[in-house]
């Protein structure tokens, strides 16, 4: 017998399926997660955020609880593409921001966030299997006592790169497998070969900068996140038959020294873990051919799978959370226009496509071979070009791809600028509760425009020194749909509430 149905059941509590949980608990939304691990995982993945993601968590209030520090978030001044630094000094606009923060604690704190928004997460319970009609899916789950079935209007996916609900409902994976081994895994470092700049100064080789290196035999990663825990990586080329052995620490050695040409003295890791140790044989670059086949719908590794190489992962995967948060719950409330749920895939796909492109290009730089070697050094001198830092700091950042909102005004379908109000508050804090807001500007002459969303829109009145024009129309995700301003549409902006926010209050 199945339990009394929900509107949503996401199935993966990663970071991507508890920031959607909370983005529908936001708009009156109870979703159900289910999870088949028994905790939270310990395994050390992702080791930050970086990217347009950053701001996107200040918008919910999220980047100050999450340790950030106070007032706006602060771009980064520079980053790396390939393991050779982009300077951002020259761009104006600097989209890059940055914050430490191992993926198990980020899940700590997105659990911690869900249930005091009243969400339920249950810990242990994997979905085994899904039948679907046209008003909903019904799930099989396995659980601690038992299996039992679930009946949800909307089934989300977040679920991996190996997604069951990706395959049961038949979504391609189409992609590419480059031909490379990664081996990885926490160590244990003599104090003195650790360098002032956080790089490592090897006996017999030299001094090598924090992060990613490209060396004539393959790329080697130095990177201590955490005092005591430096994690070392190597990425060798032409891989050859798969190994299906366990990884093991003597062998992390031996790519070592393959690679570096020498012995680095390390040791297995002290104190408690968990430590990172594995080995990728063949790294996977794919995209789900779409992100929604009716009521089921991808998120995160389920949908796209890349390099880890910069740290595009939650960068991707987060801002499509946001993005597609306020469309279902605006779907499951009842007032989403018809299409409102495919731009999802419109608006997102492209951006997806664009770090499965950055990412292959990042792996093929870091090949060995003279021919890569004198393409490095002709990409390192265009990277010191003004306009070179620009485009990269928007690719990196993810906000290279502008959003089709019906608007032509140059703010319309960006993130909306950083603005502080006269009275002291950022457009962020406007934002907290994930509405729509309509942003007065001119003291009030705009704001009864709005009126007949009032019940889904918020309407703010203020001022602001450096106001970028007159009005704004900001979705829940924060990006701009309408501008008004001298150079603007002047019929009001009707139709774009109508288009993203639905039909109006008949009074």
């Amino acid at each position: 017998m199945p339990e009394n149905p929900v509107d949503v059941v996401i199935s993966g509590a990663g970071p991507n399926g508890l920031l959607l949980a909370a983005e529908l608990a936001l708009a009156g939304i109870r979703p159900l997660v289910l999870d088949q691990l028994s905790e939270p995982s310990t395994e050390p993945k992702a080791n930050g955020l970086v990217g347009q993601v950053i701001r996107l968590l200040d918008l919910r209030g999220l980047y100050h609880e999450f340790g950030g520090a106070a007032g706006a978030p602060t771009p980064i001044p520079a980053y790396m593409f390939s393991g050779m630094p982009v300077s951002f000094d020259p761009v104006a606009d600097n989209p890059m921001h940055g914050m430490v923060m191992p993926q198990p604690r980020l899940v700590r704190l997105l659990e911690k966030h869900v249930r005091g928004l009243g969400v339920a997460i249950r810990w242990g319970h994997e979905v085994i299997g899904l039948d679907r009609d046209d008003s909903g899916a019904t799930v099989t789950v396995t659980g601690p006592d038992g299996t039992y079935t679930l009946r949800t209007r909307y089934l989300v996916g977040a679920d991996g790169g190996k997604s069951l609900i990706r395959k049961s409902v038949g979504i391609g994976f189409p992609g590419h497998t480059s031909d490379t081994v990664n081996r990885m895994g926490h160590v244990w470092l003599p104090d003195q070969l650790r360098t002032a700049d956080g790089g490592v100064d090897i006996p017999g080789f030299g001094r090598l900068p924090f992060g990613h290196n490209r060396l004539e035999r393959g790329g080697f990663v130095f990177a201590e996140l955490e005092p005591g825990r430096p994690l070392i990586a190597t990425m060798e080329f032409d891989a050859g038959a798969p190994d299906e052995t366990p990884m093991t620490f003597d062998e992390l050695r031996v790519s070592l020294r393959r690679v570096l040409g020498v012995d680095l003295p390390i040791e297995p890791p002290r104190g408690a873990g968990p430590h990172a140790l594995r080995r990728v044989q063949g790294q996977n670059t794919r995209q789900a051919d779409r992100y929604r086949d009716g009521n089921v719908i991808l998120l995160g590794d389920a949908a796209h799978v890349h390099s880890a190489m910069g740290g595009p992962g939650l960068n991707l995967g987060l801002q499509d959370t946001i993005n597609l948060g306020w469309k279902l719950a605006a779907q499951v409330n009842g007032w989403a226009p018809a299409d409102l749920l495919d731009t999802y895939q419109t608006e997102r796909y492209p951006v997806g496509e664009r770090v499965m492109m950055q990412s292959i290009a990042q792996t093929a730089l870091m090949a060995p071979g003279p021919e890569v070697t004198a393409l490095r050094a002709l990409f390192g001198e265009l990277l010191h070009l003004p306009e070179a830092a620009r485009y990269f700091a928007h690719l990196l950042a993810g906000s290279d791809v502008r959003y089709d909102t019906g608007d032509t005004h140059p703010l319309a379908g960006r993130l909306v600028p950083e603005l502080t109000l006269t009275d002291g508050r950022r457009v962020a804090e406007l934002l907290h509760g994930a509405r729509p807001v309509l942003l007065d500007l001119t003291g009030g002459r705009c704001a009864d425009a709005a009126y007949g969303w009032r019940d889904r829109v918020d309407t703010v009145v203020g001022t602001c020194a450096d106001a970028p024009a007159d009005a704004l129309l900001i979705r829940p995700d924060g990006y701009v749909v309408w501008v008004a301003d001298d150079t603007a549409d002047t019929r009001g902006p009707g139709n774009a509430l109508a288009r993203w926010f639905g039909t109006a209050l008949l009074d």
